[in-house]
């Protein structure tokens, strides 16, 4: 089964958390596909991931333009990148049973935002009765990120 992980976003911002797993996830040479809800938002995190720190970049490639890459940003369905992990950010969504052949997908959400909080638990229970493993994920108040459940 497919591990599934919800990041709540409450002080820091999609994009720092975002990289920061992106990061992780390149050095286990994976690959991922980041889906999210609007080509503004994949605009922005375009931009993001080359310009986030000075002296690197993410590998990345957007839907429309050029080839997939190691991290392929998308509001699609589209996955050309054969990746082991799928990022739904900004409100994006997934049916439990594509997911099933990936190691893991990743739900972060805004904790401030009602609508997000709610998708956010009904992917969970959705996945969770598919039998996938599922753990929420919170930062503590020295912004370091604890398993909650």
């Amino acid at each position: 089964m497919t591990e599934i992980l919800f990041y709540h976003l409450e002080r820091a911002t999609l994009e720092n958390v975002l990289t920061g797993l992106l990061e992780k996830i390149l050095q286990r040479d994976w690959k991922a596909v980041v889906r999210a809800t609007s080509r503004e938002r994949l605009e922005a995190l375009d931009n993001h991931l080359w310009t986030y720190r000075d002296e690197a970049f993410l590998p990345h490639g957007i839907e429309g333009k050029g080839a997939a890459h190691p991290v392929w940003l998308t509001t699609g369905d589209d996955m050309p990148n054969a990746p082991q992990l799928l990022f739904l950010v900004d409100g994006a969504e997934a049916d439990p049973t594509e997911i099933s052949d990936l190691e893991r997908c990743v739900m972060i959400f805004d904790g401030h935002d009602e609508p997000s909080v709610m998708r956010a638990r009904e992917f969970w229970k959705a996945t969770a009765a598919m039998g996938h493993d599922v753990t929420y994920w919170k930062q503590s108040d020295s912004d370091r990120w604890e398993k909650q459940g």
